[in-house]
């Protein structure tokens, strides 16, 4: 029988010894306690993790972070992790992430298949090596520019964040998510994650890593005005922060999209992208604008 152990510092080796079995839908997991370690204090990106171990070797693994969401990689033992984690957090549950079996399950688990959600996808993954990147002409004749965004755009970029939200997240507007997104937008600034697209001197297009690791980035919030869109303007500037991720020596890309997105599918497939053949789960609850 397995032993469950809370994670401290000293068990990232562990840890990321298990999520590597698992690196594709491990993405969140891998950057937040490389971003943050794992104490949990409350901190941005922190988290309660509760692995189930066999000898020294983790086998499964949950966490509670401090946006409320609950992240699962456990192919066994799912029940126990995840019961054991928000016991111990003692956060409120805003979401659930995931391989797509596990977070329908954790729903069952926790007893949340009934209540309300603003978003609730299996969703399919694609991959890309990133020699294997397909360039936009645009892009590579410099008809448009990808790069990182001016102090002076962030408010835009802000806006920007909470339309995204609206239509791809199913958040409902409120007198919290500017200042939500402004953090967001303000973070992913500091460490450099997220690019626009520029066509003259206008921005026509956004991107960002919402998970960043030496080998493999995870491509997220990826927004066109509609204005804008079916102008080529999203595949370039996802493969102009690719090629940004391609100069510091990752190898890989990954993202997940909903199975009725055609148009975001017909994006990342026209830069090179192919689906792995996994799913991936989403699920936001209601009454939260965290994510």
């Amino acid at each position: 029988m397995p032993t469950f152990r809370t994670l401290q510092p000293g068990d990232e080796v562990l840890l990321e010894a298990f999520l590597l079995q698992h690196t594709d839908t491990s993405m969140f997991l891998r950057s937040n306690w490389r971003a943050a370690g794992l104490l949990d204090q409350g901190a941005r990106f922190q988290g309660t993790y509760i692995a189930a171990y066999i000898d020294e070797t983790i086998i499964a693994v949950a966490a509670h972070f401090w946006n409320g969401m609950v992240i699962v990689q456990a192919p066994v033992y799912l029940s126990e992790v995840v019961q054991a984690v928000v016991a111990q957090s003692g956060r409120a549950i805003s979401g659930i992430s995931g391989p797509a079996t596990q977070v329908e399950a954790t729903k069952s688990i926790l007893g949340l298949s009934n209540r309300t959600t603003q978003l609730d996808e299996s969703e399919i993954l694609f991959s890309l090596a990133l020699p294997d990147l397909q360039i936009p002409q645009a892009l590579a004749s410099a008809k448009v520019q990808c790069r990182l965004p001016h102090p002076d755009e962030l408010e835009l970029l802000t806006e920007w964040c909470v339309a995204y939200n609206v239509e791809a997240l199913g958040q409902i507007e409120t007198t919290s998510s500017h200042p939500a997104c402004r953090l967001v937008i303000e973070a992913r600034q500091a460490t450099a994650t997220h690019w626009v697209l520029v066509a003259g001197d206008t921005l026509v297009s956004y991107s960002a890593f919402n998970a960043s690791l030496p080998d493999i980035v995870q491509i997220g919030g990826v927004w066109t005005p509609p204005e804008l869109r079916g102008k080529g303007y999203a595949k370039s500037v996802v493969a102009g922060s690719l090629l940004n991720a391609r100069s510091l020596l990752v190898k890989r890309a990954i993202l997940f999209t909903g199975d009725n997105n055609q148009a975001a599918q017909a994006v990342y497939r026209g830069i090179g992208f192919l689906p792995t053949g996994e799913k991936y789960g989403l699920v936001l609850f209601k009454e939260t604008s965290k994510f």
